[in-house]
């Protein structure tokens, strides 16, 4: 959408402070680890930027494209989980790397099926409408829609994989809190949980969303 330079960058800068302070807040970082991930974060942007449209239609085009995203994403798991003992953002990060093999799977999914879910890009930016009770009203109903679907899907991914993994792995599942603290159980209930989350909030919700004239 086509929006003021000025109402964007401050946008952006709040959402970026917000998320900044609550990490310091919470107790998870110190202020020089939110200062070198924000240093990270921009060499990231240099680093991709330019490649970004090559990735991306890597992505949606390439043949086995999931079959390697799902495998890199759940190397990089691995590797995550093996660098020390057991902490929040361990599996945090099992949950980040899930959820974005699934939005990736997703789009590929749409992609291969022909579901231009997307508008075209000789039509961007698009022009922002003018706000009526239709418009509003639809809108509130796709969020609640689509939040109902994704909280659903996390939770019957979540009472299925984690028994499952226990299960597999010979770990008691009595205390289920500590049963998720070991690796085994952490990361395939964490990756394929919100993996599935991602694929639902690219394909599932939106194809939901056309089927019941809510596009």
């Amino acid at each position: 959408y086509q929006y003021p330079l000025v109402f964007g960058l401050i946008l952006a800068f709040c959402w970026c402070s917000l998320v900044c302070c609550s990490r310091i807040y919470m107790g998870m970082h110190s202020i020089l680890d939110v200062i070198a991930g924000f240093l990270y974060a921009i060499l990231i942007l240099v680093v991709f930027h330019p490649v970004v449209d090559l990735i991306d239609n890597f992505n949606l085009t390439y043949k086995y494209a999931p079959l390697i995203i799902i495998s890199l994403h759940l190397a990089l798991g691995i590797f995550s989980f093996t660098l020390d003992t057991w902490s929040t953002s361990r599996g945090d990060t099992a949950q980040i790397l899930g959820c974005g093999a699934g939005v990736a799977c997703g789009s590929h999914i749409n992609y291969i099926l022909g579901l231009k879910l997307d508008p075209p890009p000789d039509t961007l930016p698009l022009s922002l409408s003018s706000l009526t009770v239709t418009v509003f009203g639809k809108a509130i109903l796709r969020l609640l829609i689509g939040v109902i679907v994704l909280l659903l899907t996390k939770v019957a991914m979540k009472k299925a994989t984690i028994p499952l993994a226990c299960k597999i792995f010979c770990i008691p599942h009595d205390d289920v809190r500590k049963a998720r603290q070991r690796m085994e159980v952490e990361l395939p209930y964490r990756y394929i949980t919100y993996g599935m989350v991602g694929f639902s909030l690219m394909f599932i919700v939106p194809s939901l969303f056309h089927f019941i004239g809510l596009s």
